[in-house]
């Protein structure tokens, strides 16, 4: 094998890993969405992300205009649709654009709540040290937010 083949076989493999790790972040988010989202229509997850939602200026309104159940079903539908734009992606460039804006959303708020809800530790001294619940719960939305920017480039780079 020459130099040329060899780097022809592994710019392949690279682009075939490329695709399977974007629709694994693709797919990954889309299930992240509809389980969570899906949850959100039972009282106990409507119950458990309520001091949440109050604690956010982003979020509070949501109580002004619906019940405790009604605001969760709202998010709920909200994070379903969006999950349902992601996987929709491949099949219409424009719905995979709104989907991944409806992600970045989605994880921007649940992510900004890491700076309005109890979130420090106060047995370990308080900062940096996260609680478990909602800390530990929702710094890892911001892995899902940085992976719902890179979707949107993706989504926004395929040609017409």
């Amino acid at each position: 094998m020459n130099t040329a083949t060899i780097h022809h076989n592994t710019q392949g493999r690279a682009e075939n890993i490329t695709k399977i790790g974007e629709n694994t972040i693709r797919f990954s988010i889309a299930l992240v969405l509809i389980w969570i989202g899906a949850m959100k229509f039972s009282a106990y997850e409507a119950g458990v992300i309520e001091g949440l939602i109050a604690s956010s200026p982003l979020t509070s309104w949501l109580y002004s205009i619906f019940s405790l159940q009604g605001a969760s079903n709202f998010i709920g539908t909200v994070e379903i649709a969006t999950a349902v734009a992601l996987l929709l992606t491949p099949l219409n460039r424009i719905v995979g654009i709104v989907g991944s804006l409806g992600a970045i959303a989605t994880f921007a708020v649940t992510s900004s709540l890491l700076l309005t809800a109890p979130v420090w530790e106060a047995s370990l001294g308080g900062f940096p040290a996260l609680n478990v619940v909602p800390g530990q719960f929702l710094v890892k939305d911001l892995v899902l937010l940085a992976a719902s920017v890179w979707l949107l480039g993706k989504a926004l780079s395929v040609k017409k």
